[in-house]
């Protein structure tokens, strides 16, 4: 079955109330992994190995889109098998009812223990509870040079151990100060590479959408 119509039945299964709902899809080929995860882009895909896991909300057309862009992979011939590994339905409405994520230094140590044990660099995304939030998460982030991207509420930043990018231990100590202000996010790895070894350059550079990040 094409990864599109698995998209349609799982989705037909969750309540017509689910707020979001997160899935991974495992390519039958593992090299045409990186190229699902860059089709995903607007739903914050992380990668590990052939597995790309992304997540889709439940309201602003979010969901038919996913649907065409899956309808994409299907039409490169990407293969796989998509999974459902959770959904929630929509809370109650209150007034400023703010997010309930973990910690995000906790986010960011999880995120990490997924990785191999070689990996070198880093390329994540933080998304933020509140438009309000931008401003200051951006001072507090200063050491990992966030950039924001699209009209998404977050930034997105590298994380290297050597070459481009700050070091884990420093991107932690980032999110500890999110997390001292109470400031909701959501982080994730949208790619990663593993032992790499640069002669005479900064490292690897990704090109996202034929842009250098």
């Amino acid at each position: 079955m094409r990864v599109a119509e698995q998209y349609a039945e799982l989705e037909s299964r969750l309540p017509a109330d689910w707020a979001d709902a997160r899935f991974v899809l495992t390519a039958d080929d593992p090299r045409q992994a990186d190229r699902a995860a860059s089709l995903l882009t607007p739903f914050g895909p992380g990668r590990v190995g052939n597995q790309v896991r992304f997540t889709v909300p439940g309201h602003g057309g979010k969901a038919d889109q996913a649907l065409r862009l899956l309808e994409r992979l299907d039409r490169e011939r990407i293969r796989g098998t998509l999974e459902l590994v959770t959904a929630s339905a929509s809370a109650p409405e209150t007034e400023d009812a703010p997010i309930a994520w973990p910690p995000a230094a906790e986010q960011w140590d999880v995120a990490l223990a997924a990785l191999p044990e070689d990996w070198t660099d880093v390329y994540g995304q933080i998304e933020l509870a509140s438009s309000d939030f931008l401003d200051r998460a951006a001072l507090l982030m200063g050491p990992l040079n966030p950039a924001r991207y699209g009209g998404a509420v977050g930034f997105r930043f590298r994380v290297g151990r050597y070459g481009y990018g700050a070091a884990a231990e420093m991107a932690r100590r980032c999110f500890e100060r999110l997390d001292a202000e109470e400031i909701g996010a959501r982080i994730s790895i949208l790619r990663f590479l593993a032992d790499t070894r640069p002669v005479l350059t900064q490292g690897p550079v990704w090109y996202l959408e034929g842009r250098a990040v």
